[in-house]
């Protein structure tokens, strides 16, 4: 079982995937580099990447640009862990962006769940106001957040945590007979 920091003084809460010790489990180097117990002020600890450092994963800064539905559908998925799915989430993203042009409507209420999750700082504002001044930049820093953290972005909630299960391997399901 992995825990993440919590606002609560340690206390340890399944937020995934990295464990207890600020690690980050890919590289198996102190994760992030700026972070220390000193950096930790009120029970929150600082971003990973500042807001507008797209240019740390350019790929997704593309993705984002031009299909924001499938990045915050990949947020929202690990954020809820895995209910409602990637696909759920992209969609209602993509009807509010068609039908409303104000998809942070939406967005906005997932960035105060991951800062609860990993205990993180708000800023550089207000979480509904990031999001409706700096949906893209605020998508995108979410995405390198959870990244960051050990959470590979491109195959969902359930494959990451089966990643998570050091050396377990799962028997097929043996039907039983019913008479």
């Amino acid at each position: 079982m992995y825990a993440t920091y919590n606002s609560s003084a340690a206390k340890q809460t399944q937020g995934l995937p990295y464990p207890a010790a600020p690690m980050n489990i890919a590289g198996g180097q102190p994760y992030p580099s700026h972070y220390n117990a000193s950096s930790v002020v009120g029970g929150t600890a600082p971003w990973s990447t500042g807001l507008c450092h797209c240019c740390d994963d350019p790929a997704n800064c593309l993705v984002t640009a031009f299909c924001p539905c499938i990045t915050f559908g990949q947020i929202a998925e690990l954020v809820n862990q895995g209910n409602p799915g990637c696909a759920v989430n992209g969609t209602i993203y993509g009807l509010l962006m068609g039908f409303t042009g104000l998809p942070c409507l939406y967005s906005c209420f997932y960035r105060p769940r991951l800062r609860g999750q990993y205990g993180l700082e708000e800023g550089p504002s207000a979480d509904c106001l990031v999001h409706f001044c700096c949906e893209p930049c605020a998508l995108c820093q979410e995405y390198r957040e959870l990244k960051n953290r050990g959470f590979d972005m491109g195959i969902g909630w359930e494959a990451n945590m089966e990643r998570q299960k050091p050396g377990m391997t799962v028997a097929p399901p043996v039907g039983i007979m019913m008479r």
